[in-house]
């Protein structure tokens, strides 16, 4: 077998080399907005206090625990506008805190574990404390308790002889706009603490969240 190649001559000049391409210098990235925001924000807490930072840079403080890189600015501007107040985030519940976008299981459970902080906070203004006598610092528990809920709840403080608590109950939870009450439960349940007098708390969830005082008239 014999195998024929062919080659083909051209008097033409050979290609030339195309002209070198000079390099373009390279642009640095302009750093990330968010780039020592938050150095800067804690050196602002520090120097100037807490109480003078708005509500989203205050639950931006508390998020940079729980999500330690990365801008949550967004995130708790989200928070706020869905639920309304800072005291509103906290109020929500768990499943209410997952519905907003980059709000995990950790997350909403840091912001209940605040909440509860901040209950049991004003509870202690009033333990061992005579209620009737510490008026506002009963409303100013009550207003953390109940301002932020969603749904009606029946809630009861069992008292001893001298006013002092002894509990603190969530006796019943409703709907918007309603909550069952069932007395014998709560005579039970103050006979079970030796309790001698008992406050009744019932919230209407509002926007406007004000306390009136109107005693129960026995019948």
């Amino acid at each position: 077998m014999v195998s024929v190649s062919s080659l083909t001559i051209s008097d033409s000049a050979p290609d030339e080399a195309p002209p070198p391409v000079s390099a373009k210098p390279v642009r640095k990235s302009a750093p990330a907005h968010h780039a020592g925001h938050r150095d800067r924000l804690r050196q602002r807490a520090k120097a100037g206090g807490f109480v003078a930072l708005p509500d989203y840079e205050l639950l931006e403080l508390y998020l940079f625990r729980t999500y330690p890189r990365g801008d949550v600015k967004p995130l708790a501007k989200a928070l706020l506008a869905r639920f309304g107040s800072f005291g509103g985030v906290l109020g929500a519940t768990i499943e209410e805190l997952a519905t907003v976008p980059g709000v995990g299981e950790t997350a909403a459970m840091d912001l209940k574990l605040l909440h509860e902080a901040c209950l049991r906070a004003g509870r202690d203004k009033i333990v061992k404390r005579p209620v009737i006598s510490s008026w506002s610092a009963l409303l100013g528990y009550v207003r953390v308790a109940l301002a932020n809920e969603s749904r009606e709840q029946f809630r009861v403080l069992f008292l001893d002889k001298k006013n002092q608590l002894i509990a603190d109950e969530v006796m019943n939870r409703g709907t918007v706009d309603h909550a069952p009450v069932y007395p014998r439960e709560v005579m039970r349940r103050a006979l079970e603490l030796s309790s001698s007098n008992i406050i009744i708390v019932h919230n209407h969830p509002t926007r406007d969240f004000s306390v009136t005082r109107t005693p129960i008239q026995p019948r």
